[in-house]
């Protein structure tokens, strides 16, 4: 196996064992992305030197017997609405174009103490708004198992770094599904944690109460392992949960023995059925009935006001995005457009703004501003932040029934570029599935489930469970990957399609 093709946690043994180094493990990605990233676009910005000057430092800890993490030497791709001191921060939009942050996110910082080398930043959807990273505006990401499709949003360029073997290792922002949604579509895994449970300082904002980042890797061990390392209450952050994470690495390898005997597990009524693709709901039971089989109590639940959770999040999520968005003014940093003749202030703010934001990004500020206006806020906004708390009260009686909870975490497979990129409305149902989660703040974790029959391409399974119980995320996703990798034979990301190069 080559080592880019190998896992984190395969990586960490490697260099442990004396058998590879830092250096030649981050050389290997650099090499990677230089071969397949013209053909994937998963990253906007590549900083080599960094990365191999950070692996050289690595390796020097490693020989002196001081290794900072278990994770240390290991390289990883970071979604571009995160802030790194020194490189580019972009989200995705020409209104940062260029912007270099003084400043690193606290994942970050993290990340850089405990030894990871930082491979790049990689591409989204404008300030996380999408579903398919078509609303970039550096150009779309490909998804590796078919090169004319979309790795979802808006964390696309981050799972499909990992999906293409670019990265081991990548962090994602989740705002309405951002790293569960492409997770599914690209065969990798993708986890939201319990929101507060790891820092969102540094992260740009799109919506305060709904953002969380997380990790997206290729196995679930990958992930507890990432997790533990980026996780764990941050004083910058006062949405910050003071108390400690619970043993998500454990959890993960107690889980990978695939028995689940005495867990309940609560397949929700309102996320599966119409709608949804006849693959993708296949590929869903399949995976139910591996776990009844595996020793787990399995028993349907209803969460009635889910029906409404995606109304609910576009009124609540675009009144945040356009209060965030003010601070875009042309007048402090970021891009500054000056019209000719004497324009006053206002009239640079309007030209930026009109220059600097996609239609995606304006379509939100408009939804915003108005569900926020005096007359309309007690009628959506307010009305919206209601039917929230009823969301929220679905879970917690749902968790009285069950441990966790389970649907398919996409309702389709990846669709083609452009299908859907002049129909919001088609847009926004990808996230159908996963906005409950970010709606009442509990984690989820997106495992692949399989190929759809229709089309050969990745769907996932959703898994759920209650505020910082984050480790039974873990102990389920594992349990669930190791059956289907006895089914299989191995993992998913082994059928995937060859990248060479020039395919496009």
């Amino acid at each position: 196996m080559t080592i880019e093709k190998r896992t984190a946690a395969q990586l960490v043994e490697a260099l442990a064992a004396g058998e590879t180094t830092s250096v030649a493990v981050t050389q290997a990605h650099l090499d990677r992305i230089a071969e397949v990233d013209g053909d994937v676009h998963a990253f906007l910005h590549v900083d080599a030197e960094g990365a191999l000057r950070a692996a050289a430092e690595s390796d020097e800890r490693r020989a002196a017997g001081d290794s900072s993490s278990p994770l240390d030497g290991v390289p990883i791709a970071i979604k571009d609405v995160v802030a790194t001191k020194g490189l580019p921060t972009t989200c995705g939009s020409r209104i940062l174009e260029g912007w270099v942050p003084p400043y690193d996110a606290t994942v970050v910082a993290r990340l850089r103490r405990a030894g990871l080398p930082l491979l790049g930043k990689t591409n989204m959807d404008e300030f996380a708004m999408g579903s398919s990273t078509e609303h970039s505006a550096f150009g779309t990401s490909h998804n590796p198992w078919d090169l004319e499709r979309v790795p979802g949003g808006s964390g696309g360029g981050s799972a499909a770094a990992v999906a293409s073997f670019e990265a081991p290792l990548a962090i994602g922002t989740d705002t309405g599904g951002s790293i569960r949604q492409p997770g599914a579509v690209t065969g990798t895994v993708g986890v939201k944690p319990t929101y507060g449970g790891v820092s969102r300082y540094g992260l740009v904002a799109l919506a305060n109460s709904f953002d969380q980042a997380g990790p997206v890797t290729r196995t679930v061990l990958d992930a507890a392992l990432l997790h533990e390392v980026i996780g764990g209450y941050d004083p910058l952050d006062s949405t910050s949960i003071d108390q400690p994470l619970p043993g998500l690495v454990d959890a993960a390898r107690r889980g990978a023995d695939g028995d689940l005997t005495g867990l309940r597990i609560g397949v929700v009524r309102e996320l599966g059925g119409e709608g949804y693709q006849a693959g993708v709901l296949a590929r869903f039971r399949e995976s139910v009935d591996l776990m009844t089989k595996a020793g787990a109590e399995v028993v349907e639940v209803s969460c009635p006001h889910f029906v409404h959770a995606l109304a609910t999040y576009y009124l609540i999520l675009p009144a945040e995005a356009s209060s965030n968005l003010a601070r875009f003014d042309a007048m402090r940093y970021g891009l500054r457009v000056t019209p000719d003749g004497h324009p006053s202030a206002e009239d640079v703010m309007r030209a930026t703004r009109e220059a600097g934001f996609g239609d995606e990004v304006k379509r939100r500020i408009i939804l915003g501003t108005y569900a926020l206006s005096s007359g309309y806020y007690d009628a959506y906004y307010g009305q919206a932040q209601k039917v929230r708390t009823l969301i929220s009260r679905d879970f917690e009686a749902a968790f009285e029934q069950a441990d966790v909870l389970v649907s398919p975490t996409a309702p389709t497979t990846a669709f083609r570029i452009g299908e859907k990129v002049d129909d919001p409305l088609a847009m926004y149902l990808n996230d159908l599935a996963t906005i409950p989660a970010n709606l009442s703040g509990v984690p989820g974790i997106s495992v692949p489930s399989g190929l759809a029959d229709e089309d050969g391409l990745p769907a996932g399974v959703q898994i759920l469970a209650p505020a910082m119980a984050d480790d039974q995320v873990y102990r389920v996703g594992a349990a669930l990957e190791a059956l289907l990798a006895q089914e299989w034979g191995g993992p998913l990301l082994d059928r995937a399609p060859e990248l060479t190069g020039g395919a496009r």
